[in-house]
């Protein structure tokens, strides 16, 4: 490939090969929904109720703050020692589940050498294929925030890696929207959740269940009315501790705002409901791409039409980064951003559009068409990053790179790895168990997880350093 010029769209990985890298960020400062915005735009009419969609047009700000959906006692839901990027640990002494502040504080450290290449308040409009031959040529459209003024300018090739979790996913459910415009701020999704205040006394129903469902049914439970209703397509089995404060039900069909009466679909109901959370994730939304065919962004459950998960088969000078599901995020990003970087600057090649495209059909073949296709969680995550490592250690050494000329590592799990990310669950818990003094735990051993090596491990370590 003859890359010269990279628009990065959030975030992304850079060689020294390339003549421009010009990075686009719609904040004010790096670190994306890390930056924590309080209660900026979290009252009623903050969302569409409901939005079963992917939206049409680009997150905007609110008073010029774009919204994250960080919450008050928000802690990453992974070990530091597992979530950090390879080559920039957190800390010494960081807390084992750091609170958001630490992890947006650990993001603007890393990206402190990349200011310079970064345009802040800017919203990006428009991406599109400006020219195919004699290569491809991307125009980038964009808004300057502070001036208002709209701008363009043309790349070798283009890496979205802007997030999503910033368009939230809220079904139809008949009833609904008239729920909502009768008691105005009752319907919120867990975007815009903040704390649990609000909720003190309260009859309260969560819908959804996944790791941000649990923690705050988790925290709504302590101050609402019991049980706490949780509702979701499949049924999930409560210790015996949430049993005491919540109740299981499935899918909601039918909400009568007259009544404040919730319908399940197992025909059991609800009376004088105050507040509906939905849990339910986002969309995966980019209406900065609507403009490619074929499509990535179709009906908001995943991307398409790219390999690996990262490039766009059509034009494979585009490449999305970190779009998976109950990944670790920053090492995904890390160990495709390598990829990408290696691919780019001419190090590494691709296959064959015919190959690309029959990797998507047995990967679909595997995983289904829906949103699993999309969801690498353990043993896949591990199985993605070394797959990548591999890749990223077969590219041509080039004098002037670090590393002997091999270029930005690429993390590698080994044996110690796996075994953390096959615990992580277990390890939430038992750290969530010691209250406020998990926040003085730092290291696994220190709540009894204790990883033995073998001469095995070690070797395997050594030959991927």
């Amino acid at each position: 490939m003859d890359i010269e010029r990279i628009a990065i769209i959030g975030a992304g990985a850079s060689e020294q090969k390339f003549k421009t890298i010009t990075i686009f960020e719609q904040r004010d400062q790096p670190g994306g929904v890390w930056n924590y915005t309080g209660d900026e735009g979290t009252g009623p009419n903050a969302i569409t109720i409901p939005q079963p969609r992917p939206s049409s047009v680009p997150q905007q700000p609110v008073n010029g703050t774009f919204i994250s959906p960080v919450y008050d006692s928000l802690e990453t839901n992974i070990p530091s020692s597992m979530m950090q990027f390879c080559d920039f640990p957190f800390p010494a002494g960081t807390a084992l589940f750091p609170s958001h502040a630490v992890v947006k504080e650990y993001l603007h450290r890393y990206a402190e050498d990349l200011r310079g290449l970064i345009k802040f308040q800017t919203l990006v409009l428009d991406v599109s294929v400006s020219a195919r031959h004699p290569r491809t040529e991307w125009k980038v459209t964009w808004l300057d925030l502070q001036t208002n003024q709209v701008s363009d300018a043309k790349f070798d090739a283009v890496i979205v890696a802007n997030g999503h979790h910033n368009d939230p996913n809220v079904p139809v459910i008949p009833g609904l929207a008239e729920w909502d415009q009768m008691y105005p701020g009752s319907v919120i999704h867990s975007s815009l959740y903040r704390r649990a205040d609000p909720f003190i006394n309260k009859k309260v129903i969560v819908v959804g269940h996944s790791a941000s469902g649990i923690d705050i049914a988790s925290q709504i439970s302590e101050v609402s009315q019991h049980p706490l209703l949780i509702s979701e397509r499949t049924k999930t089995i409560l210790t015996p501790e949430k049993a005491a404060v919540a109740k299981s039900l499935p899918e909601i069909i039918l909400l009568d705002p007259m009544n404040r009466r919730v319908l399940f679909a197992n025909d059991h109901e609800e009376r004088d409901v105050d507040c509906i959370v939905f849990c339910t994730g986002y969309h995966f939304s980019l209406p900065f791409l609507s403009s490619l065919q074929p499509s990535i962004i179709t009906d908001g459950l995943r991307p398409h039409n790219l390999y690996q998960h990262v490039f766009y088969t059509s034009e494979p000078t585009l490449a999305l980064i970190g779009f998976q599901q109950r990944i670790v995020p920053f090492v995904i990003s890390q160990a495709q951003g390598a990829w990408v970087a290696r691919v780019f600057s001419g190090r590494l090649n691709l296959p064959s559009h015919a190959h690309m495209q029959q990797w998507i059909e047995e990967w679909k073949a595997i995983r289904g068409d829906g949103r699993n296709f999309n969801v690498l969680g353990f043993p896949l995550d591990a199985e993605y990053i070394n797959y990548l490592h591999n890749k990223s250690s077969a590219a041509v050494r080039r004098n002037g790179l670090e590393n002997d000329g091999s270029g930005k590592k690429s993390p590698f799990w080994g044996a110690k790895e796996k075994w953390t990310r096959e615990r992580v669950p277990l390890i939430k818990k038992a750290s969530q168990a010691l209250g406020s003094r998990r926040r003085e735990i730092t290291r696994l051993e220190e709540i009894g997880f204790k990883f033995e090596e073998t001469l095995e491990d070690t070797e395997l370590n050594k030959a991927h350093l």
